[in-house]
């Protein structure tokens, strides 16, 4: 947990995040703050120290339970005041009204601090664009004939590839009429970098983000460089490491909740949702990227062996930068199975409550 007193933590773990372009679900760690929702990514067993986007917290709406998704029932739905819907799928319903609750009380606690402050306080030009859809905005954009036009840049001696300037992107902004003055226009894309529709490119501009007021993010210069955000890149399908029979998934569901899993061959890291049942004993483990509600492996839990891994060092057979808090599973078959838990205490509650059913 975060200790910074100027921006501390009050909530983390991982949900699963549906993309804004591509409607692909994406697991990622998450860390709620006074004013804001990070998430970052895993790689290789551990979290990515750069930030793969933020949600601003000011004026949003919570929906939950967000019911539209048939297959994923603990969705809940958080829109942003620019209309950003962002879709967050937790691991079980008490997490998922755990996480709603804890934002919804950020929520509230910006508004009550904003209701003390006088109007004329207010940015005029944010006041003009508050009701502008963002992702109309970057449909716009990104359009093949009228958008903004990528193309090859080079900064302090790095070539950088399919990206744009700042004074570009105000450029465009203007002569599309989306805003009516060059200051209006970095409002609007800086409320676009914020939202993670827009990434930095190079040096230049990830300082101008790193030193610049809260709506002054995004720089209008010719030398600062932006791209568009990553997640208009798809994703390749997974495909199931084998079929699972009906009586494996009969048994009660004891416990679930996102964990770190080594694949067998590749040896990459994955966050995957396990379940532990019981009657019969089984451990089952799904990809929340999709929706399919089939596992995509599992093991019967009669005659298995667990045991903890110690966090110095790392341990035969495992592969990666990983963060430790590690366990191993042997089945029966002498499979070999290296999951991560997010905290110490998650791993010893699995450890525990498999135990049991060993």
């Amino acid at each position: 947990m975060d200790t910074d007193k100027k921006n501390p933590v009050l909530r983390e773990g991982f949900l699963v995040k549906r993309g804004h372009i591509v409607h692909n679900w994406k697991a990622r760690w998450f860390m709620l703050t006074p004013d804001k929702l990070l998430y970052y990514k895993y790689e290789g067993g551990k979290r990515d120290s750069c930030q793969r986007g933020k949600i601003l917290l000011k004026d949003s709406v919570i929906t939950c339970p967000f019911l539209e998704y048939e297959n994923r029932p603990l969705v809940f739905k958080l829109q942003t005041k620019h209309g950003v819907d962002h879709f967050l799928e937790a691991c079980s319903r008490e997490e998922r009204d755990e996480w709603a609750a804890d934002i919804r009380a950020t929520v509230n606690k910006l508004q009550a601090t904003d209701n003390g402050k006088l109007m004329n306080q207010k940015d005029p030009a944010e006041s003009r664009l508050h009701n502008i859809n963002l992702s109309k905005v970057l449909d716009s954009m990104y359009d093949v004939h009228s958008g903004i036009k990528l193309s090859n840049h080079v900064e302090q001696g790095s070539n950088y590839s399919n990206c744009f300037s700042g004074s570009a992107v105000v450029d465009w902004l203007v002569f599309m009429q989306l805003t009516l003055t060059r200051v209006e226009a970095v409002t609007l894309a800086s409320a676009l970098l914020e939202e993670g529709f827009l990434r930095t490119v190079g040096l230049r501009s990830m300082e101008g983000l790193r030193t610049a007021g809260l709506s002054e993010q995004f720089m209008d210069d010719s030398t600062a460089l932006y791209g568009f955000s990553d997640s208009l890149k798809k994703r390749g399908s997974v495909k199931a490491e084998r079929s699972l029979s009906a009586v494996e998934l009969s048994g009660k569901v004891i416990k679930r909740g996102y964990l770190l899993k080594q694949g067998h061959r590749r040896k990459n890291w994955k966050v995957r949702l396990f379940v532990l049942r019981s009657e019969p004993a089984f451990l089952h483990y799904y990809d929340p990227t999709k929706d399919d509600i089939t596992p995509v492996g599992g093991f019967s839990l009669r005659g298995c062996l667990i045991s903890s891994l110690d966090d110095n060092g790392v341990p035969s057979g495992v592969k990666g930068n990983i963060q430790g808090n590690l366990f191993k599973i042997i089945t029966k078959s002498d499979t070999r199975y290296f999951i991560q838990a997010p905290t110490h205490q998650e791993k010893m509650e699995w450890i525990d409550a498999i135990r049991q059913q060993t």
